[in-house]
């Protein structure tokens, strides 16, 4: 793919990145696709997926308690239980305000730990890298925040998220729709949405702007991205996913390179 050349011209010392298509065949990459690099938030994508395989499982339930009073499994993926971003302070009641929280994540990680018997870690690994083939992806602390991964690993997941095996069509739809409309909140590094609407670990693009992925980015397009320089994003009407890893945290560079790049991406899908 031509369009993945422009990483070329990104202020990054190393980049890899890659583009996969629903059918699972690699539409293009570019770059070290098997190095790999610090995933930051894009950690929550895995994360949740692992906690979705727990509920089929029945390990868990969406609605059964967990995190602060009133709280539930739900709230906690969907960023709505009232914890404050990197502590397990409450700040508002649970369903109230969009707080984007990585203590929330712990917490789940915590949570899925003591449903499961083991650590959240190792449940991950059996239940999402092994099945999937994920060599090179690992969690080495935060549910949240604390794993890497290659780029050709996170097109073996995007190609689980356009075409589900791990879970059953239903649960993924489901992940991937609004959860708790009406929340307004901010969108880290974008500012403050009205509404800030969000999936099961998933943020949604919808018609959010400014936002991180394209223009021409359909609003049911889902992912995340990590302040490691890093996203992946799905676009199910485009029938593709893209991985992307660099080595410079993100930036008013990336708020700019980011988007012009997908817009890039999906004019040659659809050529």
């Amino acid at each position: 793919m031509r369009s993945l050349a422009l990483v070329d011209e990104w202020p990054v010392g190393t980049v890899a990145t890659g583009v996969v298509r629903a059918d699972g065949t690699v539409a293009g990459q570019r770059g070290p696709v098997d190095e790999a690099f610090p995933l930051a938030s894009v950690t929550k994508p895995l994360t949740a997926y692992a906690a979705l395989i727990a509920v089929e499982e029945g390990a868990i339930e969406l609605d059964e308690p967990a995190g602060p009073e009133g709280s539930t499994v739900r709230h906690l993926l969907a960023h709505a239980s009232g914890l404050a971003f990197d502590e397990p302070r409450v700040m508002a009641p649970p369903g109230e305000r969009r707080l984007y929280s990585n203590a929330g994540f712990e917490v789940l990680g915590d949570h899925i730990a003591k449903a499961t018997g083991m650590p959240f870690a190792e449940y991950l690994r059996q239940a999402v890298c092994e099945p999937l083939g994920l060599t090179a992806t690992e969690l080495a602390g935060s549910p949240a925040k604390d794993g890497v991964s290659s780029a050709a690993d996170l097109l073996r997941f995007g190609a689980e998220l356009l075409n589900p095996v791990l879970l059953a069509r239903e649960t993924l739809d489901e992940a991937t729709r609004v959860v708790f409309p009406g929340l307004s909140g901010v969108l880290p590094g974008f500012g403050h949405q009205r509404p800030n609407d969000w999936g099961l670990g998933f943020s949604l693009r919808d018609h959010k702007s400014p936002h991180w992925t394209g223009r021409n980015s359909s609003p049911r397009t889902f992912g995340h991205f990590g302040q490691s320089g890093t996203f992946l994003w799905v676009d199910p009407d485009a029938g593709a996913a893209c991985a992307t890893l660099t080595d410079r945290p993100f930036g008013p560079w990336a708020a700019s390179a980011w988007p012009a790049f997908t817009d890039a991406v999906l004019a040659e899908l659809s050529a």
